[in-house]
């Protein structure tokens, strides 16, 4: 009987690297958050992602903010890839925080992976 063929690593990495950049890209992080209060409940935020984007099939498609029991506060969409923009800062405005929540989670999400990058908590500027 012929000597079974063992594949390891070295096929597994080969596979990898022949669907350019959809194993590779990894999650999207959050790595910046800049919050400001425009008016009584509502805020304004800066968020700089990081995601090694390779195109439509695989880039951060938005990011949320999160209160503490989880409800999805707001969302910003992001409508296309930013291969050459790593990592990227985009606004949203308007944001409605509901009174009581002092502290909120911005998470992003990519169109592969879904949620799990790194996310970051931040406090609410104007709350007690």
């Amino acid at each position: 009987m012929p000597a079974r063929r063992r594949h390891g690593p070295t096929r597994s990495l080969a596979l990898l690297l022949a669907v350019p950049g959809i194993a590779l890209a990894g999650e999207a992080d959050v790595t910046a958050v800049d919050v400001a209060r425009t008016a009584r409940d509502t805020y304004r935020f800066d968020v700089t992602v990081h995601h090694d984007d390779t195109g439509w099939d695989h880039y951060a498609d938005r990011w949320d903010i999160v209160a503490p029991d989880g409800t999805v506060l707001a969302t910003r969409e992001l409508f296309h890839p930013h291969t050459g923009e790593q990592p990227f800062t985009r606004t949203l405005s308007g944001a409605s925080i509901p009174a009581g929540i002092d502290r909120v989670t911005v998470r992003a999400h990519d169109s592969v992976h879904g949620y799990g990058g790194r996310t970051m908590s931040v406090r609410l500027p104007g709350r007690p």
